[in-house]
């Protein structure tokens, strides 16, 4: 979770959530006792499921928001602008993102997952990319950071799918929008789960990027494999998955220092605008530090 959202979601007296089914789950963040709740969806079954709503919608997600919006609008400019509000915001953002700035552009090696997911920040204008992630550790350190600047750039998709969902997603999303940069970044785990589907961009002529987090294990489990670790090493996994890019006939790159990042970005986009289908290895470490995660 961003460090906003952790500050205001304490803080806030009205919790308005749109599009959203409010389902309580281990990966989700609660919403604290005590706050009044809008919920607005087009599911009636989501409604009351795991949250009292004190003002429960039923209704399209655009139609909604804009009857909110022309409902403020009718309350007059006094009651509409809040300075202290914003700036709060924007100190909440900057002391949060302080807080991992050593983490988002370390120079440590292995790479941290962060370093690669900054320098894909600062090189691809997100109005240019459709991005999605994997389930685990690539999906709990992208979302709190990813900014996503227009519709349909972004395929978020949680807790709802197992792992190697990604590489499906952003082959259908290349075809939707082949003119876009569309990239998915999954974790080792995620590409033995799928990781041969890579195939199909290839043979089928689908210039997409895939990202591999590669930090020979399932990092995210710790907590849940201890006994069957001791006794199978079953969380050791690995392997060379630009050989197997390459294989497979895409363009592949294995990248083991930070400062080749940025670079390695860019060779993927001008493959994928050659009509290539690209796999980019970065060589990570077993990455554990999250934001709020599971807070609240």
């Amino acid at each position: 979770m961003a460090g906003p959202v952790y500050h205001f979601l304490r803080q806030a007296d009205v919790v308005f959530s749109i599009g959203s089914s409010l389902t309580k789950h281990g990966m989700a963040t609660n919403i604290p006792a005590g706050k009044t709740l809008i919920h607005a969806t087009n599911d009636e079954r989501d409604l009351n499921k795991n949250y009292a709503a004190d003002y429960p919608i039923l209704g399209h997600a655009k139609l909604v928001l804009r009857q909110f919006i022309d409902a403020i609008k009718d309350l007059g400019p006094q009651r509409r602008v809040n300075g202290d509000s914003a700036a709060e915001v924007l100190e909440a953002k900057e002391a949060w993102l302080r807080e991992w700035m050593s983490k988002l552009t370390s120079s440590e090696v292995p790479i941290t997952p962060y370093r690669v997911i900054w320098e894909f920040m600062q090189t691809v204008n997100p109005r240019d990319a459709i991005i999605t992630h994997d389930s685990g550790s690539p999906r709990d350190q992208l979302v709190p950071f990813y900014r996503a600047t227009v519709p349909r750039s972004y395929i978020g998709w949680g807790k709802s799918h197992a792992l190697g969902t990604g590489l499906g997603l952003i082959i259908g999303a290349k075809l939707a929008a082949p003119e876009k940069f569309c990239v998915n970044f999954m974790g080792d785990a995620a590409f033995g789960m799928t990781g041969l589907d890579f195939e199909t961009a290839v043979r089928c002529g689908i210039p997409i990027t895939t990202v591999v987090f590669n930090n020979s294990a399932m990092a995210i489990e710790r907590h849940a494999l201890v006994v069957s670790h001791e006794r199978y090493r079953t969380r050791d996994i690995g392997g060379h998955y630009a050989d197997l890019g390459r294989a497979m006939g895409g363009y592949a790159e294995r990248v083991e220092k930070p400062d080749d990042i940025a670079a390695a970005l860019q060779r993927a986009r001008r493959a994928n605008e050659d009509g290539q289908a690209v796999l980019l290895e970065f060589i990570t470490s077993e990455e554990i530090a999250f934001s709020h995660r599971r807070a609240l």
